[in-house]
């Protein structure tokens, strides 16, 4: 099968799963878009686990204006192919919140190149865009804590009025501490370094507590 007759079969297994209240809540909370079933991620996650892994079909997936058909590529994309080069063709699709963590979740915490995903995409004034590259951060083992101390300034500075960025850090400064427990020293100075804003403001609260706990 080509990539259409495979995306139509891939569908018709989605449209099995179809939800039309969850859809319409989602829509109304902001995490919009071209169209939308409404199928929860425990089910996509379920139904692709069948699907091979296959670059080129996750981009065409990708590029389609279905919710779920983005949310699955994240799945079927093998991530020893995504390289420095294809930065730009997925930061592009980054639509919502959602996507930005489902894609961190699914394929950038996979990636070889996690450190240098972080300097690029942390400087993007697209909250979206740097939130996936934190929280794909904290999750891959090739993260390092100075990239990540970087990165996370960075952010901060690009969008110091987000609360999805301060989650974000927070969630990567809890990752590199538990690898390695004198990070804690440095992120007093971390937070020095940042701009004083609403973002940097809820990063220090929640860090506060939360490294209490790695």
């Amino acid at each position: 099968m080509d990539y259409t007759q495979r995306m139509i079969a891939l569908l018709g297994r989605v449209r099995k799963q179809m939800n039309g209240a969850v859809a319409e809540s989602m829509a109304t909370h902001n995490q919009k878009y071209g169209l939308n079933y409404g199928v929860s991620i425990a089910t996509l996650r379920e139904i692709v686990a069948d699907e091979p892994q296959d670059y080129g079909f996750a981009k065409y997936l990708y590029q389609q204006q279905v919710r779920e058909l983005k949310l699955c590529a994240c799945h079927i994309a093998d991530a020893k192919q995504l390289d420095t080069h294809e930065f730009p063709f997925w930061s592009r699709g980054i639509a919502n919140a959602e996507l930005a963590e489902e894609l961190a979740f699914a394929l950038l915490s996979k990636i070889y190149d996690i450190n240098s995903l972080m300097g690029v995409w942390s400087t993007e004034s697209n909250e979206m865009i740097a939130y996936a590259a934190l929280m794909a951060a904290s999750r891959n083992d090739r993260t390092t804590s100075e990239v990540a101390f970087i990165a996370a300034e960075k952010a901060v500075k690009a969008n110091p009025n987000s609360v999805y960025i301060a989650n974000g850090v927070v969630a990567l400064m809890c990752y590199v501490a538990s690898r390695d427990k004198s990070v804690k020293v440095g992120i007093p100075t971390l937070l020095e370094h940042m701009p004083d804003c609403p973002t940097k403001a809820k990063i220090a609260e929640e860090l506060e507590w939360q490294l209490e706990y790695v």
